[in-house]
C-alpha cells in the first residue's frame, strides 16, 4: 500500500510539473532588423538607430503620418517614454526621413489615431 501511495503521489507531482512547464508563456525573441530592410532615403540609418534604441523599426514603418504628427510623436516619446531629446539637426533629419518614407495615408476608421496614446 505505501508503494501505491508513493506511485500516485509521484504521478501527481509529474503531472503538475508537466502542466506548469507547458503553461509557461513562450519568451518573445525580437527578430533582428537592419536599416537596409526599410525605405531608402537620406537619414534612414540615423532614424533607424534613433528609433530602435527603444523598439523595433517595424512599428515605425507601419505608421503613416504627416510631418506634424511625426513631430508630435517625437515629443510624446520625449515626455512620456524618456527618449533623449534630439539636437535640432538630428530632429530635422529624422522628420525629413519619416515624412518622405512613411507619409500620411488615409485611414479606414475615423481618420488618424495616435497609436501611442491610451484612449
Amino acid at each position: 500500500m505505501p508503494r501505491l501511495i508513493s506511485l500516485v503521489l509521484g504521478a501527481a507531482f509529474l503531472a503538475v510539473f508537466a502542466a506548469s512547464v507547458v503553461a509557461q508563456p513562450k519568451t518573445f525573441t525580437p527578430r533582428d532588423e537592419s536599416p537596409e530592410e526599410f525605405v531608402a532615403g537620406p537619414g534612414r540609418d540615423d532614424t533607424f538607430y534613433t528609433c530602435t534604441a527603444c523598439h523595433n523599426f517595424k512599428l515605425v514603418a507601419q505608421q503613416g503620418m504627416n510631418r506634424r504628427q511625426w513631430d508630435e510623436i517625437i515629443d510624446l516619446m520625449n515626455e512620456k517614454h524618456g527618449m533623449p531629446k534630439l539636437e535640432a539637426k538630428e530632429r530635422e533629419t529624422v522628420l525629413n526621413y519619416l515624412e518622405a518614407a512613411y507619409p500620411q495615408r488615409a485611414q479606414e476608421r475615423g481618420g488618424w489615431q495616435n497609436p501611442f496614446l491610451n484612449r
